[in-house]
């Protein structure tokens, strides 16, 4: 039976017309709160001009790829009713001056962190997949470091920032990074070691719980999942359901690999932080760290590196074909970032931008 999937997006409240970010998710929830039946797929985050939905765990992926479609209609829907738009960008390419969320969390957070909370205004795309165990979720943990770096680069969806272009794909990459636990991490080895690592983080009394793990992929605290947590939301849906296809992939190969006894890769963290920061640089436009060799090589030739590394995966789970479509068409037409450069090199506007891209949101 094949592992199910769930997607995690987070959105930007946007104006209608002049495109920048509005905190408005308070007005959003409400609505969507009302509207809804049974428990609301959307929650806050930590700044209010975002809006964040998660589909429920799925095991085929023409049904993520409806609830993806589903769940980002309704942020539509919701978001007009309040006066609002919606945008899948990972950053904010006009101004902005973020508005913290209410609460006491967020308000403990704004106080701990200071300016490194007040400018986390970025969104991104993460993936939960099903495992059976803590160990099995560790052992995927361990095996599927290397790879992480190529889904940043194949999610890059953030240029901009502050009204300029910041020369990353995906400069969310860079302002995530700033947070104490964010990042890769070592190999752990066995589930007991995982969570002792995490009891001595929050041990420290820098992190407020064990929702401020924030590495690059974790044990959910929530579900049985292994969580990854990398990529940038993706301006396409077809995007995030390819991005589901090859995080599914990553664990299952992983998963095999340790019933097969095969030791998970020798990669020291500071190659995995290196190779991460290449891929937000130049996303899909240049070299990226070639997970094996560690050398640079052209990106469509590491990403054909990833999709060969989880071929029987995603032939066993029926994805192969699809995943092989998708990943052709990010390479031809690019992704977020690159269609983002492209729109406002074609119109000389950021608000221009933004709205092509509010467009293209709803897929």
């Amino acid at each position: 039976m094949a592992r199910t999937v769930g997607v995690e997006e987070e959105l930007l409240l946007v104006d209608p017309v002049s495109g920048e970010a509005r905190a408005l998710s308070s007005a959003v929830l409400a609505i969507a709160e009302k509207e809804a039946v049974g428990e609301s797929a959307f929650e806050p985050e930590l700044h209010r001009q975002q809006l964040e939905f998660s589909t429920h765990p799925c095991g085929d992926m023409s049904e993520l790829a409806a609830s993806v479609h589903q769940w980002r209609a309704e942020a539509v829907r919701h978001a007009s009713e309040a006066g609002a738009a919606v945008v899948a960008l990972a950053t904010s390419p006009l101004p902005v001056s973020p508005t913290i969320g209410t609460g006491e969390r967020y308000r403990w957070m704004a106080e701990r962190y200071g300016l490194t909370a007040q400018e986390q205004l970025t969104c991104g795309c993460h993936v939960h997949v099903s495992v059976e165990s803590d160990e099995e979720g560790v052992a995927v943990l361990d095996r599927v470091r290397p790879w992480l770096p190529v889904l940043l680069a194949l999610s890059a969806n953030s240029p901009f920032w502050q009204g300029r272009d910041s020369e990353y794909s995906s400069y969310r990459s860079q302002v995530w990074g700033r947070w104490p636990s964010a990042g890769p991490v070592e190999v752990h080895g066995t589930a007991e070691a995982y969570h002792a690592h995490v009891r001595s983080l929050i041990g420290t009394g820098v992190l407020r719980d064990e929702g401020m793990v924030y590495f690059d992929v974790r044990l959910s605290h929530r579900y049985p999942t292994v969580e990854v947590r990398i990529a940038d939301v993706c301006l396409d849906p077809a995007d995030t359901v390819l991005l589901a296809m090859l995080v599914r992939g990553l664990v299952d190969t992983a998963a095999r690999q340790w019933r097969a006894g095969e030791p998970p890769p020798d990669v020291n963290t500071s190659l995995l932080r290196v190779a991460s920061w290449q891929a937000g640089r130049s996303g899909l436009e240049d070299r990226l760290v070639h997970p094996r060799t560690l050398r640079p090589e052209p990106a469509p030739d590491v990403l054909r590196a990833l999709l060969d590394h989880v071929r029987d995966a995603l032939e066993d789970a029926g994805d192969l074909k699809a995943a092989e479509r998708a990943l052709a068409a990010v390479v031809r037409r690019g992704n977020g970032a690159r269609i983002q450069r492209e729109i406002l090199a074609r119109t000389g506007s950021l608000r221009d931008t933004v709205a092509a891209c509010v467009r293209m949101t709803a897929g």
